[in-house]
């Protein structure tokens, strides 16, 4: 049971490096852009970015369905 779980976390701990990594790597230098005109552009309303919410999101619904796991095999072998 130990075994599983310490596999579990090595393996949600490489996601979370992984993904800080890919959105932690600055984008390529390039040409700026031309002003878009008054009211265009192709920014979306908002602009908000949700990969690191996604991310975190994904993380601790990792987290709780392996402690509900833990949880119900330990009941099982306790009965």
């Amino acid at each position: 049971m130990k075994r599983s779980i310490g596999v579990l976390l090595l393996i949600f701990v490489l996601v979370v490096v992984v993904g800080i990594t890919v959105y932690g790597a600055p984008p390529p230098p390039g040409q700026p852009p031309d002003p878009p005109d008054p009211g265009g552009g192709d920014v979306p309303i908002g602009g908000s970015p949700i990969a690191e919410g996604v991310m975190i999101l994904i993380s601790l619904a990792l987290g709780y369905a392996g402690r509900k796991l833990y949880n119900a095999r330990k009941r099982k072998i306790s009965e």
